[in-house]
């Protein structure tokens, strides 16, 4: 009886097979032994967290607060400077031009520094040609803008002609001022778009109201502009070099313009700047002639 017990035992078994051999009753798979650690907790959480949503793709980015201080400050420029067209539209239309031309100035020109020498040198009688020459030698500090720029903004080659347009001082400067690309691609056109806007009002209606307002330089307007320039440039003159080269531009300028025609004088001042660096090239080497 008993053998015949043991010998069902042992048939039962070899049917079955050990675990994990072929033939064997199937069943939960083990869980994998991890190398970082032990596996799945046996014991799971019956109301696990849930997870985050994913962000919708329409879901607005939340403002940071350096977006916060980039479009604060080009509301700011925009503003100010854009309001100076007003002076602009006065004096260029004293300088002889018409409604149209002062606004077309304005339209494609789009750089304040540059009109306002073009429209002084018309006033002054200067000949177009020293008139033109003048606003265009300032307007090619804009191109060097637009190379510093364009490694800070990246902007795709669809948005490029919009803001070759606006690369001007104020621009360059909201936009260079800031932390990071996202900030800095806002503030150069939120300061590009509120300023090309103002201004060009402003010198509509400066035209329009110069008739009534009579000379520009009884009420000081003329001063306006470079007024305004003046604010740009001083704080970039932080350090000793650029301070030299602004005192002998404004040297050079007042020598030559009792002497030369209007808008020349612009072109001379740019001078100091080779004179400058000469005279930096100079001074090492007279000091080591000296310690020989």
């Amino acid at each position: 009886m008993v053998a015949s017990v043991r010998r069902v035992e042992e048939r039962t078994t070899t049917a079955a097979g050990p675990a994990g051999a072929p033939g064997a009753a199937p069943g939960p798979a083990p869980a994998p032994a991890s190398e970082d650690g032990p596996g799945p907790d046996p014991h799971p959480d019956p109301h696990p967290a849930p997870c985050p949503a994913p962000r919708c793709a329409s879901e607005p980015v939340p403002v940071s607060r350096a977006d916060r201080a980039a479009v604060r400050d080009a509301l700011g420029v925009g503003v100010a400077v854009g309001l100076s067209g007003f002076a602009f539209g006065v004096t260029a239309a004293g300088a002889g031009l018409s409604l149209a031309q002062t606004c077309a100035l304005s339209l494609l020109v789009f750089t304040g520094a540059s009109q306002f020498a073009l429209v002084g040198a018309l006033a002054a009688g200067g000949g177009a040609a020293a008139a033109a020459a003048g606003a265009l030698f300032l307007g090619l500090r804009n191109a060097f803008y637009g190379l510093r720029l364009s490694e800070v903004l990246r902007l795709p080659g669809r948005y490029r002609p919009l803001a070759a347009q606006w690369v001007i001082d104020e621009t360059s400067a909201v936009a260079l001022a800031q932390p990071d690309r996202r900030s800095a691609r806002l503030g150069f056109f939120v300061t590009g778009a509120t300023l090309y806007v103002l201004w060009n009002l402003t010198t509509l209606l400066g035209s329009l109201g110069a008739g009534a307002l009579g000379d520009p330089a009884d009420w000081g307007l003329d001063a306006a502009g470079p007024a305004v320039f003046l604010a740009l440039l001083a704080p970039m003159l932080d350090s000793v070099r650029a301070r030299v080269v602004a005192a002998l531009a404004v040297v050079l300028a007042l020598a030559t313009l009792p002497l030369l025609p209007a808008g020349v004088p612009v072109l001379v001042a740019a001078l100091a700047a080779p004179l400058a660096l000469v005279g930096r090239r100079r001074r090492p080497r007279a000091g080591a002639e000296g310690e020989r």
